[in-house]
Formats: structure tokens, sequence, C-alpha cells
């Protein structure tokens, strides 16, 4: 059931934020061209050494990929039909460099797969597996992910980390202004039942010159498949919704995650998500604020995180990341740090060193990003050193 980190950067867009300009990928890509249509090839590569501090109750150094950036391979389409109209596709798969083996639970386009039209007047229409509009207008302002890759928000409750709704119609609006706003609309396919495992999402996005701010809500009814509970491996807390979700042996201080097999039963979890920032040179400074609530077994509780940070390039070559966040969710606090500094060999390739530190307050055993089995203590800490490539 856990979403690996290879689902949280997509990044074939790239950002409008000056800061984050180091993680344009497909930039030049080789393309197939025909008179009225094209196909883009592109990809990413993200590899590296990791140490974490009490993981399960012990260190580890560890290989891991697909952290700072997602790996992924993909196909994109267009074909101009005329009149301001073209057909646009996308079908993009997620791996582990590893071992080579796909990421979302093994689909072959778990990243993004979709058809659609494209105008020049009102924008888009496309059906299949897409990515929400979390993503699409607010995660980028997510900074201590940015900067490290494990630093996502607790348990990605808030669907901060670069999210995908299969099954789904979307709108997305062309730019009016500077705002652009989007929404849509994820089917259940449940015989019987047109609301169970639905899903929907709206957002908007203002950019003016310097200053950027997106707002979003995604909503899912019965979260199931990769997007499933697991509260233990997510966040490290020994109750959820008033249940218990892990039990510790009072001899040696085992853990044994009770819902790492079968999903907790979670009927809907609406996530608010409303980010902005704001560059100033070399310098950008951002923030974002989310609020989640999560349903289930006649329970509602909810998550509220607030974060700041700011990115520096001291040359076009080299960025700083840094991020901060808080965390409240049942009575139990979270405080994480995070730092990265990002080195370009070229517009394709930069190499990253960076780390995170996670203490919780509580009944609550640290896990840092939804990355890691979770400490036996109230703190975790990582370091890692790696490198991206993207085509």
């Amino acid at each position: 059931m856990r979403k690996t980190l290879a689902a949280r950067c997509n990044t074939t867009r790239a950002p409008t934020i000056a800061g984050l300009a180091i993680a344009a990928s497909a930039a030049g890509a080789p393309t197939l061209a025909h008179a009225q249509s094209s196909v883009t090839l592109y990809g990413i590569l993200d590899a590296g050494i990791t140490y974490v501090k009490n993981t399960g109750g012990s260190h580890v150094v560890k290989f891991d990929d697909g952290i700072s950036y997602g790996n992924r391979i993909g196909f994109r389409g267009t074909e101009d039909l005329g009149g301001g109209l073209s057909a646009i596709f996308t079908l993009e798969s997620g791996f582990r460099v590893g071992n080579g083996r796909y990421a979302f639970g093994g689909a072959e386009f778990g990243r993004q797969a979709y058809v659609g039209l494209k105008s020049n007047t009102w924008g888009q229409v496309t059906f299949g597996n897409q990515l929400d509009m979390t993503e699409e207008y607010v995660y980028l302002y997510n900074i201590s992910a940015w900067g490290s890759g494990y630093a996502i928000h607790q348990g990605d409750f808030d669907r901060m980390n670069g999210d995908r709704l299969p099954n789904s119609v979307k709108f997305m609006s062309n730019n009016i202004g500077g705002f652009t706003f989007g929404g849509m609309y994820s089917f259940g396919n449940q015989a019987g039942n047109f609301h169970q495992n639905s899903a929907w999402s709206v957002g908007g996005h203002y950019a003016a010159n310097t200053f950027n701010l997106g707002i979003a809500y995604t909503q899912l009814n019965n979260p199931n498949g990769i997007y499933a509970f697991d509260p233990y491996a997510m966040i490290g807390a020994h109750t959820f919704l008033g249940q218990p979700v892990v039990t510790i042996d009072p001899v040696t201080g085992a853990r044994t995650d009770l819902y790492a097999t079968n999903a907790f039963p979670v009927d809907k979890q609406g996530a608010l998500a409303v980010g902005g920032a704001w560059t100033i040179g070399d310098l950008m400074v951002s923030g974002n604020f989310t609020w989640t609530s999560i349903k289930g077994l006649g329970v509602t509780s909810y998550m509220k995180v607030y974060e700041a940070g700011a990115s520096y390039n001291f040359r076009p070559d080299i960025a700083l990341y840094g991020g901060y966040q808080h965390t409240r969710f049942e009575g139990n606090h979270w405080n994480q740090g995070s730092l990265g500094l990002h080195y370009l060999l070229s517009k394709r390739t930069d190499l990253y060193i960076s780390g995170d530190y996670l203490r919780s307050s509580g009944p609550v055993d640290a896990v840092i990003g939804y990355s890691f089995t979770p400490s036996t203590s109230n703190t975790q800490a990582d370091v890692r050193v790696g490198m991206r490539h993207s085509f």
C-alpha cells in the first residue's frame, strides 16, 4: 500500500517560480516531428545514497532513487487539428533505478496517462490518469520537499506530494491575465454506487511578475489502492481516529503495524491547500498552509500543516533550499527542518546533498515524509547525496 517517493515530483512543466528552475526536466528533449504533429520523448533519472538515523530502531545506509526528482520516462504528443484546436496525449511511466521495476503499484504508466483536446481559446479537456489540482497549483510551494525530496508533509494527508486521480476527466483553462483555473472528477467505476471510490479536485493559480499564489481542494471518497491508509507507516502515530494502529512488545519494544496488510477504513479525505511565493532577485521566499479532514468509523479528525521556506541562488549553477514545517493532528505535534544544496553540472545534470530532522510529540514514532520505517523514538534524521539527469 505504501506510495513510493517516485510519486512526488512532476517536472514536465517548468515551474513559474525562479528558485525552482533547477527542477525543469524535458527542455530541448528530442522530438520526432511531422508537418502538423509531434511526439516528444523525455525522462528523469535520480539516484543516490541515504543515511537514516533510527529507522525501526537502527540506523541504515541505503541506496535510494526517485527522491529529489521522481524517475520517469514519458511520451508527449500533439496533433494540429486546425482552427486553433489540437489533439494531445501523455504517457508517463514511473520506475525505480535501483531494480528497474515499475513504481505506482506496478502500473506501466502510473505517473500519467491521458488523451484530450487543447484549444487556443478556452484551454484543454483530458481523460485518463491525471495529476490533481493540488499538484497543478500548490505543491510547488512545498519548498522543504524541493530541498531534500523526503520532506513531504506528514503522511501526504494533504496530497502536497504531487498526486494523481485515475479514471478522471479534467479541465484546465488558458492563462487569463495571469490567472488559471481548473477542475476534475475521478470516477469510482463501482456498480450500484456512483459515490464509492470517486474523487474530485478544483483549484486556481495567479502569477504576476515575481509573485505567485495557488489554492486547491481535493476530496477522495473511500481512498484506496496506493492512496489507502496505513496510519502507523504514514505518520508513526500509535492511534488514529480513536483506534490503535500499532502494538509494542513491552519486553523487546518491537512494533507491529496493525494495518500494514489491510488498509484502515477511511470514508473521506478532503484537503485544502494554499501556497505562495515571492522572488526578490536571487532569493525566493515561500509558504503554504494545508487543512485536511479525515473521516472514518464515525470519527472525523483534522490535520493542519504550516510551512515556510526559501531558496537562494548563489550562482546560476548553485542553489540552496531550506524549509520548516509544523504539523498538528489529534493532539500530536511534529516539527521538521530541511536543507538541500544543488549544484548544476549542466542544464540537464545536477548533484545535491540534503538533510532532514524531525521531532514529534505525543505517542508518536517519528517518520520523515512517509519514506522510512518509523523511528522507535520521537526523532528521526537523514542525510543524502545524489544526482539527477534529465533528457
